[in-house]
């Protein structure tokens, strides 16, 4: 994906509206344009029924509860680990990624994730 503005790859997205766009420069041109957070899928009663029975949409083998997931939030540990910019850094190249699945494996044997 790339800036919706010069076509260069992104390095950032709209806080409101998520498209991408690579400058400072490249921001302003978008905010003169007001810009709103994309509108969620309507879905029928039947729908909302099902995904309140179901935490995930989508679950698989590899999905983690999301009791686990809100027990992150407070983990010092987690947050430590966020403060590292070799972390940073590697969560930003897998967000850009084209197949984070084998990035990911590759990211898990560094040292840091002992």
């Amino acid at each position: 994906m790339n800036c919706t503005h010069c076509d260069n790859n992104y390095k950032y997205k709209c806080p409101t509206c998520r498209q991408p766009y690579c400058s400072v420069a490249c921001y302003k041109i978008h905010k003169e344009n007001p810009c709103a957070a994309p509108t969620p899928p309507q879905t029928d009663k039947s729908d909302v029924t099902k995904k309140s029975t179901y935490e995930y949409e989508y679950p698989t083998e590899d999905t983690v509860p999301l009791d686990k997931l809100r027990l992150l939030e407070g983990s010092m540990e987690l947050k430590k680990c966020l403060e590292n910019p070799h972390v940073r850094e590697m969560l930003k190249t897998l967000d850009k990624s084209y197949d984070p699945d084998s990035l990911i494996q590759e990211y898990m044997t560094e040292p840091i994730f002992y």
